[in-house]
């Protein structure tokens, strides 16, 4: 570009003259500066707090729920418990003999624990991993399972907590002072976390 004034050369774009100081005809002075790219959306501030839509479930909300849960798994699981020792009682009537038969009810009644013990375990397992996070007496009271980041429990977390509970409270002798120690801790923790809750990793969530 030539300024009009002096006759100097100046760059393209250039508003005033280098050698006279004075403005290049044809430059606008006065227009806007090309405008800065909008962003997409405002990102939200780092760490802002976020509204709770749940709270850890209670003691007594956990008892009523495993109440409902033993109800549930109770009636079929004696139904079988009772048609295995029906089955005993024609080979009873028939012996006077007592080894005949304590070896006729033993191995009924430790295949009775056998099924009474896998089926609790599927149960709270499979139930506590699925989409629901809950078994029915949890998800009738809007209880639910997660891990400690608020996700579904795994099926191996999931279990994990349930042999961390209600397994080794099935051991003769230690089991039920255990139990009781575990079940009495989810009315004290600051999570309402039972201790095979704290074992698992895990969290029972009560939806607001």
């Amino acid at each position: 570009m030539i300024c009009s004034s002096c006759g100097a050369t100046v760059a393209d774009g250039t508003a005033f003259c280098g050698s006279c100081g004075r403005p290049i005809v044809g430059y606008n002075v006065g227009q806007a500066a090309p405008a800065a790219p909008a962003m997409a959306a405002a990102a939200p501030a780092y760490g802002a707090p976020v509204a709770a839509a749940n709270s850890y479930a209670g003691f007594w909300l956990r008892v009523v729920a495993a109440i409902v849960d033993g109800i549930i798994l109770g009636i079929p699981l004696g139904m079988i418990g009772f048609a295995l020792i029906i089955s005993a009682v024609p080979f009873i009537a028939h012996t006077q003999d007592p080894m005949a038969v304590v070896a006729t009810i033993l191995p009924r009644i430790f295949f009775l624990l056998v099924i009474y013990l896998v089926a609790m375990w599927l149960y709270w397992a499979l139930m506590e991993s699925s989409s629901w996070q809950a078994t029915l007496g949890k998800k009738a009271l809007g209880l639910r399972v997660t891990d400690l980041a608020g996700a579904r429990p795994t099926f191996g977390r999931a279990s994990g907590r349930f042999f961390a509970g209600r397994g080794i409270g099935c051991v003769p002798s230690i089991g039920g002072l255990y139990f009781l120690i575990d079940c009495i801790m989810a009315g004290f923790t600051e999570k309402k976390q039972a201790l095979h809750d704290i074992i698992a990793s895990c969290l029972v969530i009560r939806s607001a």
